[in-house]
């Protein structure tokens, strides 16, 4: 990952503890004063944390460095479908079109009011659960845009793993920057690694070249994790002429997106970053969902199906699954509800044991005993307390996790052989099959409206944000308030308690 500035995500971790579960003073015996200094005695507390919210979750925009920065009527005109060679008769608008987003429009963060703390998935401001509405920035067109089209040169960037939808979101972002009237659109090639590496040439890209990519899965641009230190990307943003951005990646890459914004900004240059955030475990914050997500799911049903026509072929058989999920486990959760195949899910947010008269393994005697087989699932970051650490990382950073996948399989294999029952023990890792894939239908809706909103927020003049999907509509957040932690399956929630009720799994600790 490019080199970040220390502290980045880190200085924002203690405000998002308001937004996920409750964080108010009980964690250290003072129900009357929230951990980020909120006093509830106070009668005003309430505004005081709007207020403070809404500082936290205003965007990021160009006027903040240049006051005097002119807006102009939005070029992005439905009635043109294609491009013109000139603007000789006035940029093209729909200046008496109703599509616009107000720039005051906003979306309601949480729409649940819980009555109490103890509510199952409950998120709670104060020991009393007071509703205190929160609001973000609504995503989409802007009646007035900060920037020329022809004075744009739009770069795009895929950076870390692969995921399914890459190609969908890639496509949408150049076909919306040439109904602007964008004419220079570069592709940055393998990650941030393309700003650096002199073998490397930018992509030019347009509606033709895009046209069919998203026919197939993979990067069009190809991905990489890593890169050069973010000085160096910014020197060679300029050399370039770059002066809009768009980064396709997850916490990481995003934490090197917010950096370039601020190197930018230093430097005063006049240029919009603007984030989509890709990650198949959908783990960021704030977000129902990220594009890639679904299909990880669907796909995932192909080798729980195996699994199971394995296991439910052979005497005493246990078909054992490993999913994505390096610190949460929603792909594990959601295609095990989906399949209704599973017996036992294990993500790595909710502890067990293995062994013992509570363990996983019991459990799996108990199940091949009464139905004569048995289906695992369990997300690849689940149960790491029972193997040897690597003490390795990746490009990204990312510890180098074992394989839990593999680890189930021979204690499992053990423990029969053991206490003398046979069984039948079969084991699947789909990982790469599932990321290469093309996406399906719900996440190609999904990346279309990400990628065009991406390009519309650029337009009007938004930078270190990332575009999302909140409570169904598409919004914008400044890049620190979703990368400040990974999001992780809350044990308490009532998907978790669904899933449980489908597998019929108890406590296995």
């Amino acid at each position: 990952m490019p080199e970040v500035p220390p502290g980045d995500a880190r200085d924002r971790l203690l405000p998002l503890l308001l937004l996920r579960g409750s964080w108010w003073g009980s964690r250290d015996g003072d129900e009357e004063q929230g951990c980020n200094g909120v006093d509830f005695k106070d009668p005003d507390w309430k505004p005081m944390f709007q207020k403070e919210f809404e500082s936290r979750f205003d965007l990021p925009h160009i006027r903040d460095l240049f006051p005097n920065a002119s807006p102009i009527p939005s070029t992005f005109c439905l009635r043109m479908r294609t491009p013109t060679e000139d603007f000789a008769g006035g940029y093209p608008s729909d200046e008496k079109w109703h599509g616009y987003i107000n720039n005051n429009d906003r979306v309601l963060l949480k729409v649940i009011r819980y009555s109490s703390p103890t509510s199952a998935g409950a998120e709670c401001i104060d020991p009393d659960c007071t509703w205190v509405e929160q609001w973000v920035h609504r995503a989409g067109p802007r009646e007035k845009i900060y920037f020329q089209p022809e004075e744009v040169k739009a770069a795009i960037v895929t950076c870390g793993g692969l995921c399914p939808g890459l190609n969908d979101v890639i496509r949408h972002i150049v076909i919306t920057l040439e109904i602007y009237g964008v004419k220079k659109i570069v592709g940055i090639p393998f990650g941030y690694r393309g700003f650096s590496n002199e073998g490397l040439t930018e992509m030019p890209l347009s509606r033709k070249v895009v046209q069919n990519i998203h026919l197939s899965g993979g990067s069009l641009l190809g991905v990489s994790r890593g890169g050069p230190p973010i000085s160096d990307i910014v020197d060679n943003m300029k050399k370039r002429e770059i002066n809009m951005l768009f980064v396709l990646g997850g916490n990481g890459t995003h934490a090197g997106a917010n950096a370039i914004h601020n190197e930018c900004r230093k430097r005063g240059l006049k240029v919009a970053v603007v984030g989509v955030p890709k990650t198949i475990d959908n783990d960021i914050l704030l977000m129902d969902k990220t594009f890639g997500f679904d299909t990880a799911v669907e796909e995932a049903q192909r080798a729980i199906n195996s699994a199971y026509i394995e296991a439910h072929s052979a005497y005493h058989g246990i078909g054992i699954v490993k999913l994505m999920g390096r610190s949460s486990g929603f792909i594990a959760m959601h295609a095990s509800l989906a399949s209704g195949q599973i017996d036992i899910c294990l993500i790595p947010e909710v502890p067990f044991d293995l062994h013992g008269p509570l363990g996983v393994l019991r459990h799996l005697k108990y199940l091949i005993e009464t139905k004569g087989s048995a289906v695992v699932c369990v997300a690849e970051g689940a149960g790491q307390d029972f193997l040897e650490k690597t003490n390795t990382k990746d490009a990204s950073g990312n510890i180098v996790l074992s394989d839990i996948g593999v680890h189930i399989q021979q204690e499992t294999k053990k423990y029969f052989k053991d206490i003398g029952i046979p069984a039948d023990v079969k084991y699947i890792d789909p990982t790469y099959m599932i990321r290469a894939c093309r996406a399906n239908a719900s996440d190609g809706i999904l990346c279309t409206v990400l990628g065009q909103n991406a390009v519309h927020g650029a337009f009007a003049g938004y930078s270190g944000i990332t575009v999302g999907i909140c409570n169904t509509h598409y919004v914008y957040f400044p890049i620190p308030e979703v990368i400040s932690y990974p999001r992780a399956v809350d044990p308490n929630s009532r998907m978790w308690h669904r899933c449980l009720t489908s597998t019929g799994q108890p406590d296995f600790i």
